[in-house]
């Protein structure tokens, strides 16, 4: 049988391949996980770069579709709850997003937790754990929490503020005389209300009960906290 030494047989070597270099000595070593640090670190802010954009896009339409709803009464209801509807697609997008930025967070972490905080610390030995966890998932990446963990948690630090203003906004113009098209300051009943909620074929009680469903579930993925014993118990410091 063909010797092997580190993985590398002399078949490879006949075949004209080269062994890989693995460091040799403590600097060597150092070295190498100061350069993948970098490398993960600047991988988890790309991705960071890329979550962010995608909540400016978010902020930057709600301020423009209210304003294009609110500055003038002859502009109708709908914008605003095409907007809920636009708020929900970057919302979609930016859950994926996170999952892929919470991966490389994870390894940056594990590298500050397990190696840096203990070196500065004065520790003389170093735990091995996050080193099997680092490699375990580079040879096999997988995500670190599900899709409706993720939602729930980009519309609890950023989307229900948004969502929030949308709904105050379209409560405004469906209730308020001044925003409406005649423009007339008048009593209104609630039946005018209604009467103004409606979008096209659907009357103001079915768009009123879809908003109301809607919004019953912002406000549960808000406030529901998935049980989480990862990078949220470590710290307050979180994205």
């Amino acid at each position: 049988m063909p010797r092997e030494l580190s993985g590398f047989t002399l078949e490879h070597a006949e075949a004209g391949e080269k062994p890989a270099l693995f460091p040799s000595n403590s600097a060597e070593t150092i070295n190498s996980l100061v350069h993948y640090y970098r490398g993960e670190l600047g991988r988890m802010t790309s991705w960071r770069d890329r979550i962010d954009r995608t909540s400016n896009w978010a902020i930057t339409m709600v301020a423009a579709l209210l304003s294009v709803s609110l500055s003038t009464p002859t502009s109708h209801h709908g914008v605003v709850l095409f907007g809920m509807l636009l708020v929900s697609l970057l919302l979609l997008i930016e859950a994926r997003r996170y999952r892929f930025f919470d991966v490389y967070r994870a390894r940056v972490r594990l590298l500050e937790r397990g190696y840096f905080a203990e070196l500065l610390g004065g520790r003389s030995e170093i735990g091995m754990q996050w080193q099997a966890a680092i490699s375990k998932s580079l040879r096999s990446p997988l995500f670190l929490m599900d899709y409706r963990e993720a939602l729930f948690r980009r519309l609890r630090r950023n989307y229900c503020w948004m969502y929030l203003i949308l709904l105050l906004a379209w409560l405004l113009k469906i209730t308020s005389p001044k925003l409406q098209p005649d423009g007339l300051p008048v009593e209104r009943a609630w039946t005018d209300v209604i009467a103004n909620a409606a979008l096209g074929p659907l009357s103001g009680w079915w768009v009123i009960a879809a908003v109301a469903i809607f919004y019953v579930l912002v406000l549960f993925g808000s406030l529901h906290v998935e049980p989480d014993d990862g990078e949220l118990a470590h710290g307050e410091v979180h994205v």
